[in-house]
């Protein structure tokens, strides 16, 4: 008999978990440089969970300073520390700081000006 005959069983869930955000370990994202409109931001992050499907994420996610565009995913994230104006095309300007959920929905295109480090736990949906 081959592992052919008896496919391999889906890995179980993850064991439940906690994460101390402010102080966990992040990696570094690359930003494409025709994001950047000013300053020198770095973004760094980790995914902390995904869907067997690869269509919902859970993180951390981080940027220093400076101004950068992006077009968004469904996301709701909490802003842990830092502070950010986050300027929706067509819409609301955002102001997020310590303390702020925020939902952003798919296709927005944004601008965030990011006046101090701020770091967030995301979930997004694909």
């Amino acid at each position: 008999m081959t592992n052919l005959d008896h496919p391999a069983a889906p890995d179980p869930a993850p064991a439940s978990f906690a994460v101390h955000i402010p102080d966990a370990e992040l990696e570094p994202e690359p930003l494409d440089p025709a994001q950047i409109i000013s300053g020198e931001p770095v973004v760094t992050g980790k995914v902390l969970w995904e869907s067997a499907d690869g269509k919902q994420l859970r993180g951390i996610w981080q940027i220093t300073p400076g101004v950068v565009t992006d077009t968004e995913a469904n996301e709701l994230f909490v802003v842990v520390s830092g502070r950010a104006t986050i300027d929706v095309e067509g819409g609301d300007t955002l102001d997020v700081g310590p303390g702020t959920a925020c939902v952003l929905r798919e296709g927005d295109r944004t601008t965030w000006t990011v006046h101090e480090t701020l770091r967030k736990a995301y979930h997004i949906s694909l």
